[in-house]
């Protein structure tokens, strides 16, 4: 077990666990991997806290159905995970502003609060718009060899390279 406290997992190990458990989702709930919905479901469940009639009239909520599900717990699990490997490994610390973001936009965590917010908010409206997060697209589209899967996630990637080097490029100010 001393392969859990290394710093470092070798991503042929990590990629063949992601397979694994990606081959138990489907086994044990018949679904592939998926998060973007599990988001809507606890927004609606906070609303339904202050408001139940709105959320049992709104059709978007009846449809997506306000319920702890597998998606649900696949993220309490992310959390679950990265917290106890992040332990494991000796990483773990609570960082408001990381230090590659300082260098490149001061040490404001207000700022970085507000711009991860927004891109949240942002990458929440493109998973809905798409029906689907990049999770779901693109590692459930290749498990199952799909033209599309590969295709979406060619387009995340490219997305997120285009982004850093746009945010984080050396001299870009």
């Amino acid at each position: 077990m001393n392969w859990l406290r290394r710093k470092d997992w070798s991503p042929y190990l990590a990629g063949a666990l992601a397979g694994l458990v990606m081959a138990a989702s489907v086994w044990v709930s018949g679904h592939y991997f998926g998060a973007s919905t599990s988001y809507v479901r606890t927004a609606g469940y906070i609303e339904r806290a202050f408001d139940p009639d709105r959320v049992s009239s709104n059709d978007y909520f009846t449809k997506t159905k306000i319920k702890v599900d597998w998606q649900m717990m696949f993220l309490v699990g992310i959390l679950l995970g990265s917290f106890v490997s992040s332990r494991l490994s000796g990483d773990f610390q609570v960082v408001m502003v990381p230090p590659m973001w300082r260098d490149r936009f001061g040490p404001g965590a207000l700022k970085r609060i507000f711009i991860a917010f927004s891109g949240g908010v942002l990458a929440m409206f493109g998973a809905r718009l798409a029906d689907g997060c990049p999770s779901g697209h693109g590692l459930g589209g290749l498990a199952q060899m799909s033209v599309s899967g590969y295709i979406s996630l060619l387009c995340f990637f490219a997305a997120g390279v285009l982004a850093a080097r746009f945010l984080y490029e050396k001299g870009g100010r």
